[in-house]
């Protein structure tokens, strides 16, 4: 396949992420078997799902154990295969640990309390896909590879040691509910920087300061260009605030200002 095509991607990231693609379209060809990528995060995600439409693949997958998943592995397989047996075989690639607390630490954790004991134990971000909390526990969706490790050494930390443990197969992840709140904010314009001092509830120079951190996402990118104009169906995320759906436009105020209709993530 020709390279050059990553010509056309300035970032040295992306580049190095899709050379990998490319690696694994390139083996899957050669060795005649399912290749697989790490998990990857919504801005990769989009990366690479716009690659393969440019470079035209068909047999691929994605998929992070249940369909709205934030994190996600790209499964490519041999055109011999279908879509059907790619699925047969998705507890070869992604299983569950899952964590059961002692009673008197239920609702204690949070979602980093999990991430942040399998960072300790020396495992990277890209193994590790969503992880669903519960009141009782976790669901830890992870790459197949580091199963029998998590398995055999997350009770020797403190947090999970009066814990139950347990390996499952990816099809019985407890079922995930997307909670949202809808809300409603008014802005004098849709430019980014309007936008998130409303969905901050800050002041303009606190969303400036926000967007010049780079904690703002549109769309699962990084945005730093206050002037940019959010429209419905764009994802807007504020790191430290939450992730933000703007669903519609509902009209203006009498003094023209603009009613949006936002969906929350919760």
């Amino acid at each position: 396949m020709d390279r050059e095509i990553l010509n056309d991607y300035k970032e040295k990231d992306d580049k190095i992420l899709l050379a990998q693609i490319l690696d694994k379209i390139e083996m899957c060809e050669n060795r005649n078997k399912i290749e697989y990528t790490d998990f990857l995060d919504m801005a990769q995600l989009e990366l690479v799902q716009k690659f393969i439409n440019k470079i035209k693949i068909e047999n691929y997958m994605s998929y992070g154990g249940y369909e709205d998943a934030e994190r996600k592995k790209y499964i490519i397989y041999p055109e011999k295969f279908n879509s059907d047996v790619v699925a047969k075989n998705l507890s070869n690639i992604i299983q569950i640990i899952r964590i059961k607390l002692p009673e008197d630490l239920r609702g204690k954790y949070t979602h980093r309390d999990y991430l942040g004991g399998i960072i300790k134990l020396g495992i990277e971000r890209k193994k590790v896909g969503d992880i669903i909390v519960d009141n009782d526990g976790a669901d830890i969706i992870i790459d197949k590879d580091i199963a029998k490790f998590l398995l055999e050494n997350l009770g020797s930390l403190t947090r999970f040691s009066k814990s139950t443990i347990t390996l499952e197969n990816i099809q019985n992840l407890h079922q995930v509910e997307v909670k949202k709140e809808e809300i409603e904010i008014i802005v004098s314009s849709l430019r980014l920087d309007n936008v998130i001092s409303e969905l901050a509830r800050c002041s303009r120079n606190k969303a400036l300061d926000i967007i010049n951190m780079e904690r703002v996402f549109v769309n699962f990118q990084c945005e730093t260009k206050k002037t940019k104009q959010i429209k419905p169906s764009d994802i807007v995320t504020i790191r430290g605030k939450g992730r933000f759906y703007i669903k519609e436009l509902l009209g203006k105020t009498k003094s023209g200002r603009i009613i949006v209709k936002v969906e929350k993530f919760v």
